[in-house]
Parts: C-alpha cells; sequence; structure tokens
C-alpha cells in the first residue's frame, strides 16, 4: 500500500505514557520491521516528532535520512552453570536472566547481577563456607525461549525442578527510572480481585480464573526474605499480582513454582535511554543478596527450615485473611453482594491451606512427622479464622 503511495520509507511515533515522552524527549521506543521490507522504517523521539510536525506545518519539508540495517541468521546461545548438590542432585534451585534485550537495567542488570551470584557461589562453595544439598543452577539464554528449552527438553531434569527465579530489569535507580522493585507472585487470588493495597503495573493484568490459581510457599517466602533485606539495607520492597511475561512463565506453564525479581514502571523501558547511568549498583547487590538468601536456604532446608516456614506462612495467611475480611465488610456495607465476598475469604483460605501443605516437600530429608504436624496445626488456625470471618460477613 505505501510503496504504491511512492513512499519509499515511514517515520513512526509510539511512546507509552508512563514513559512520559514530554519529560524525556529523546527516549525513542524500540521497534522491528519486517525483514526484506522494501520500505525502511524510523521511529521518532517526541522531539523529534514536534520538529518535524513543526517544519511540516510551514510548507514542504525536505528529509536527509541515512539508515542502515543489517539482517542475518541468528544463533541462540545459553550458558548454564551447576553447583551440584551433595544429597540430592537432581533436585535443584534455577535462576534465569535474559541475555538479548539491548538495555542496561533490561536487562544488563540482571545478566551482570546473575554472574556475581554464580562467582560469589563458587567462591564460597569452593572455599568449604556452603554445602548445597540440593543442586543450584543458574542459567543464561533468550528470554522464555531459553528457559523453556531448559525445562522441556530433558524431562528427566525437569522432573527435579522444584523452584524457579526470573532476574529481569533488577539493577533500577528508582529515583531516575520511577517505580520500585518488585516480587511477581505466582497466581495467587489477588490477580483475580485485586483491590486494597494490591495493584497491577503498567505491564498489565493477565486473564486469571480460579483454576489457573498456583498455590505455594514460595510467593511468601520470597518477599518474606525480601522483606527482611529491605528493613536491613534501607531498601523498598512490594510485589504485584501475576501479570506474566518474563522467564517465570516457563516454570508456571511446566507446574514448577517460579517468581519474578524486577522494577516497573521504568520511564526508559525499551528505549534507548536505558543506559548504565540508569543502573544502581546498590539495587542489584540487594536483589542478589536476597536471591542467594532464598536459594541456599532452600537447597539445604531441613525440618527446622520447613517448620519456621509453616508459622510464617500460617502469620502471612492470618494477616492476608484479616485484610480481605475488613475489604469484604467494607464492599457489603457499600451494596456488594455477601455471597460473593464470602468466595473471596473461601478461595484465600483454600490457597493458603493448599500452599501450607507444600511445605511438607521442603525438606532434604523428611526425618520426622514434625512439619506434617505443624502444617496441621497451622491449617486448623486459619481454618478456624475463615470461619469467623465468614459468620461475621453479612
Amino acid at each position: 500500500m505505501l510503496t504504491k503511495a511512492g513512499a519509499i520509507g515511514v517515520l513512526g511515533y509510539s511512546m507509552p505514557k508512563y514513559t512520559q515522552p514530554e519529560i524525556n524527549q529523546t527516549s525513542i521506543q524500540f521497534g522491528s520491521m519486517r525483514a526484506n521490507s522494501e520500505v525502511w522504517t524510523l521511529f521518532l523521539s517526541y522531539m523529534a516528532k514536534e520538529k518535524l510536525k513543526a517544519a511540516c506545518l510551514k510548507g514542504e519539508t525536505k528529509l536527509k535520512v541515512n539508515i542502515q540495517t543489517k539482517i542475518y541468521p541468528s544463533e541462540e546461545l545459553t550458558i548454564v552453570a551447576n553447583v551440584k548438590g551433595s544429597v540430592n542432585p537432581h533436585e535443584r534451585f534455577v535462576f534465569s536472566a535474559h541475555v538479548q534485550e539491548p538495555g542496561a537495567n533490561d536487562n544488563a542488570s540482571g545478566v551482570g547481577t546473575l554472574a556475581e551470584m554464580a562467582r560469589l557461589t563458587a567462591e564460597l562453595y569452593q572455599a568449604k563456607k556452603i554445602n548445597p544439598k540440593r543442586s543450584l543452577t543458574f542459567l543464561w539464554g533468550d528470554e522464555i525461549v531459553s528457559t523453556r528449552r531448559y525445562i522441556t527438553e530433558d524431562t528427566t531434569r525437569a522432573n527435579g525442578i522444584m523452584w524457579g527465579m526470573s532476574l529481569d530489569m533488577v539493577g533500577e535507580d528508582t529515583k531516575k527510572t520511577g517505580g520500585s522493585f518488585l516480587i511477581e507472585k505466582m497466581p495467587d487470588p489477588s490477580a483475580i480481585w485485586t483491590r486494597g493495597t494490591d495493584k497491577h503495573t503498567e505491564w498489565g493484568a493477565g486473564d486469571v480464573k480460579e483454576k489457573d490459581l498456583f498455590p505455594h510457599y514460595f510467593n511468601d517466602f520470597i518477599f518474606d526474605i525480601c522483606k527482611a533485606q529491605g528493613k536491613f539495607a534501607n531498601w523498598t520492597v512490594h510485589y504485584n499480582p501475576f501479570e506474566g511475561g518474563s522467564d517465570h512463565t516457563p516454570f508456571l506453564q511446566n507446574k514448577i513454582p517460579g517468581l519474578l525479581m524486577w522494577h516497573f514502571t521504568d520511564v526508559f523501558y525499551h528505549t534507548d535511554n536505558d543506559r548504565i547511568d540508569k543502573v544502581s549498583p546498590t539495587e542489584m547487590k540487594n536483589v542478589g543478596i536476597s536471591g542467594l538468601t532464598a536459594a541456599y536456604t532452600l537447597i539445604s532446608a531441613d525440618e527446622n527450615t520447613a517448620t519456621a516456614t509453616v508459622s510464617q506462612i500460617k502469620t502471612d495467611a492470618l494477616t492476608r485473611l484479616k485484610t480481605e475480611f475488613e475489604l469484604s465488610k467494607k464492599a457489603i456495607a457499600e451494596g456488594k453482594p455477601a455471597d460473593d465476598e464470602k468466595h473471596i475469604i473461601e478461595v484465600w483460605c483454600k490457597w493458603y491451606v493448599d500452599a501450607l501443605a507444600t511445605i511438607n516437600k521442603m525438606p532434604v530429608k523428611a526425618e520426622t512427622t514434625r512439619v506434617g504436624s505443624s502444617i496441621k496445626f497451622a491449617t486448623n488456625e486459619i481454618e478456624k479464622q475463615t470461619k469467623v470471618y465468614l459468620a461475621e460477613l453479612k
């Protein structure tokens, strides 16, 4: 159509609102053009677009365009580094960071943080300061593609993956980029009923149904560790309901607990202004410490670790149920059907009861029934409190 009209090229402008183009006027959004296209394509910054509009309004406008493109067959390259567990080497925690994005935060910060995490792990392992009972894997490759292949191309290996963690845009200097550090949760009821302090990012909500919920202790376990590091290092930590779109999704699609460490909303996301000056080494350090603390704990977890986790998840569950109860009470007062509000509380209760049950598999070796007993006690307490709340919702 364009060539028939005599066009030899296209100048385009497309900047999402959250990039604040009127402020960051030189940012240009990443884009793509069809291979072997008959016309060339250039995206403009807000400043260039405004200058061009002003020039066009004065009359005939001529541009000199120098554009060079290179199209070539690419090769998918993946690096996998392993620390072999001493007791259950087939069970593992997998970190992944994608390499194909060209930005400093997205995702050189994830690649660099994971490289330092791997270097430190090797150093501690060689010095015999850590003795992992399960294996620990560090993976660098194309986003989603390499992680999916790692999971699906070897079913025996996949069966041993117990946790997955994606590092994507983890180094933001939030004073410059906006947003904050986030843990994107696996699908829990907040992805269906997003209310109160829960909110989605500019990335946008996915279409999560009750059948898609993924109850597991991993959500709260990781968030609690990040909060502890946040308190220690004066580091701001938040979470968001499940949205998808990064390396955590292949884990979830294969029924493996998977979380995302990231930052959003970033005003320089997917633009040519995502440069090294927007990266914070302190932020990367906090993410790396939190990630390794979680991984080292889980790959060598014993019954004490598990019972402590049961206690923490029970506390988190009761806190969440109280929050949801208050929200539902307010909703009913505003005219919402009581049955609908009760259903939300019931779903949260079930999610946490099922999440507690997954802690049974946390210890490398189950030696007694202590973990099972603590899960049962915590479950009873959560169900008892839920009944109290349900009785009050009228």
